[in-house]
């Protein structure tokens, strides 16, 4: 049965996987397997929701699907009502350094600012109209009023919300940028509008410019970025949405930086964030952080090369690779099981056959005979992964479309399973991929 996925989803998830990248969108059409995972980081979520927080790694070789899970809780948290906030480090991205590299994390954290209705990012003047609408409707539903009176209970209803946050660390400002905010809307003034939007999103060069624009004295830094997530999501809340997810992928670029008291500044802010989290300190927010094992559990470069970090964060003695504590603060990628990995191929041949408007001829020995090949190549016990399987599999079936005259056999070499197994019959690959029969 040819996969009902609409063409637009199915051309960016073949494009995308064949160029060795997680799509943003369609995941739900391919996600199969880490069912114990998602509702591990689902539970999470819904902690968040009730004014929670939490704090989680995800750790995983290259090409186990990290990145695929961490945008797959992406699209669900924002279906649920969160906004969701994502970036990947870089050497110009840390969450400290001397050059910026911690505001650098921060402006790109809002610029991919997504909701439900704004998913690919940007979101930022849509949250703020929003919650001025919902303050004029929240104010004409109770008191019925309009004209100058109308305009006096909005604006004393947003001092009110904005000044809720002011007990919060640089709330004040936060507050202000508001309100000033508030202002521009009520007076239709975009170049006034433009310039709050540039202070939120960390864009100001310094303080002197912020005064002379805004009025506030103050501007977000390396130091103060993590203080205006968590400010921002108290004002997400008050905006209507649920709480604020922000995931940070690529962690291995603080492994790679090879000035040892740089890369410990960058465990300390880490640090402070897990503490600010487990304590009680942060409110209707959430972090996933994606690494590599190599990147966690170095013990020279690596996060538990901090001392503070590891101590809090190494397993105890009872968990296993085959008994996981899903609760605890680092989530361990095991790969695709070979079950998994046929139910995936499958997918992706009739999302394939339904962009190209063909009937898939791949029976289902076929499918097992293109696995066979790449679960028994050279090394593969510990080097394949799904990206791999992913991006030969989009091959061969592109190959098989545009030349229709050929066979698997022909693609992969005739002798090619031979070669890779010794020489097995039809019989041997039936019973070794017996739990595939469906």
């Amino acid at each position: 049965m040819v996969s009902q996925v609409p063409g637009r989803i199915a051309n960016i998830l073949i494009n995308a996987l064949k160029g060795g990248v997680v799509p943003r969108v369609g995941l739900e059409y391919i996600t199969v397997g880490r069912a114990q995972e998602i509702a591990a980081i689902l539970h999470d979520i819904d902690m968040i929701e009730e004014g929670g927080a939490s704090f989680r790694f995800i750790v995983g070789k290259y090409g186990s699907g990290k990145s695929f899970l961490l945008q797959t809780i992406r699209n669900y948290a924002t279906a649920k009502g969160f906004a969701v906030v994502d970036a990947d480090l870089s050497p110009e991205r840390r969450f400290a350094g001397t050059k910026g590299q911690g505001l650098a994390t921060y402006k790109e954290l809002i610029q991919n600012l997504s909701t439900k209705s704004k998913p690919d990012g940007g979101a930022l003047p849509l949250i703020l109209e929003k919650w001025i609408s919902g303050i004029q409707a929240s104010v004409k539903a109770q008191t019925g009023v309009c004209g100058e009176e109308f305009d006096e209970l909005v604006e004393r209803q947003i001092y009110a919300v904005a000044g809720s946050l002011e007990g919060m660390v640089n709330g004040f400002e936060f507050a202000k940028a508001v309100v000033t905010y508030w202002k521009a809307y009520r007076q239709d003034d975009a170049a006034m509008k433009s310039n709050v939007l540039k202070w939120f999103r960390g864009e100001y060069p310094s303080r002197k410019d912020a005064k002379e624009d805004l009025g506030i004295n103050f501007i977000i830094t390396d130091e103060t970025w993590y203080d205006f997530l968590k400010i921002f999501a108290a004002f997400m809340v008050g905006a209507g949405y649920k709480g604020l997810l922000v995931i940070i992928d690529e962690l291995v670029n603080i492994f790679k930086i090879p000035n040892s008291i740089t890369r410990a500044n960058n465990y300390e802010k880490i640090l402070t964030m897990y503490n600010d989290v487990l304590q009680g300190k942060a409110k209707h927010i959430g972090f996933l952080m994606g690494g590599t094992p190599q990147c966690i559990e170095d013990k020279y470069k690596g996060l538990f090369s901090y001392e503070a970090l590891r101590s809090r964060l190494a397993e105890g003695h009872f968990a296993t690779a085959d008994i996981k504590d899903l609760s605890a603060p680092i989530i361990r990628l095991q790969m695709l099981s070979h079950e998994e990995m046929y139910i995936l191929v499958e997918k992706l041949l009739n999302i394939h056959a339904g962009l190209y408007n063909y009937s898939p001829s791949l029976s289902h020995d076929d499918l097992l005979y293109f696995l066979t090949v790449e679960y028994n190549r050279v090394g593969a016990e510990t080097h394949i992964t799904p990206r791999e399987i992913i991006r030969d599999f989009i091959e061969l079936i592109n190959i098989l479309h545009q030349n229709p005259n050929k066979s698997i056999p022909e693609i992969l070499g005739d002798n090619s399973f031979e070669m890779a197994k010794g020489g097995l019959t039809d019989e041997d690959i039936h019973s070794e991929f017996l739990e595939f029969e469906v």
